[in-house]
């Protein structure tokens, strides 16, 4: 009977967190339709909410945005909108500091966080799963040298929490495995392990 009730939750755990993760991120999206005026908002026009329909928005406002943004009036409103927030004393630092982030991140030519790596940490005779963020730069590298990368160590199994640090490249070992199946590695806490790509000879820096 044992058994059989840990086959049962090893089924049941893993689709109810999920079916939970996408109710919670469709109904915060839903709740960008209260941002609508009263007379657009389903409720008003059909007498019944539609689950999802703020998903729908969500994804319109983005495409649009986008679109807008990708030819030269939209580039300029867009320049437009960013010069007025920078004159804004306190929205300035906040907004500049989260845009360098995402540029950082989310650049299709940026290196962040499309690479895995193994780092000696929380010290040198233990390794764990790191991602590479760049190349140290500024007084950093103008102290520390040319060949030091900032990694990012992330916590498990909240891998949205972690550590920031400074490693000399030759320090690191690359791995094959994707920046997914890294993921996937940290969030199982070592219990999924990728399977090997290919055969390697264990590295020790």
């Amino acid at each position: 009977m044992k058994k059989y009730l840990i086959t049962g939750l090893l089924i049941w755990i893993p689709l109810v967190i999920t079916i939970w993760v996408l109710d919670l991120i469709v109904s915060t999206m839903d709740s960008t339709l209260l941002l609508l005026p009263e007379a657009l908002q389903p409720k008003t026009w059909l007498g019944f909410n539609i689950p999802g329909l703020g998903v729908v928005l969500t994804l319109l406002v983005l495409f649009l945005t986008g679109l807008l943004a990708a030819n030269m009036i939209g580039q300029r409103l867009v320049d437009m909108a960013q010069g007025w927030l920078a004159r804004i004393p306190v929205v300035k630092t906040i907004y500049n500091s989260v845009k360098q982030v995402s540029d950082t991140l989310f650049s299709s030519s940026g290196q962040a966080f499309r690479k895995a790596l193994l780092v000696r940490f929380p010290h040198q005779d233990t390794w764990t799963i790191a991602f590479l963020t760049g190349a140290a730069g500024g007084e950093v590298a103008a102290r520390l040298g040319p060949n030091m990368i900032s990694v990012y160590v992330p916590t498990t199994p909240n891998p949205t929490s972690g550590y920031f640090v400074i490693v000399s490249r030759a320090q690191v070992i690359e791995l094959e495995m994707s920046v997914d199946e890294a993921l996937k590695y940290v969030i199982s806490m070592g219990v999924a392990a990728p399977a090997l790509s290919r055969p390697t000879e264990a590295q020790h820096t």
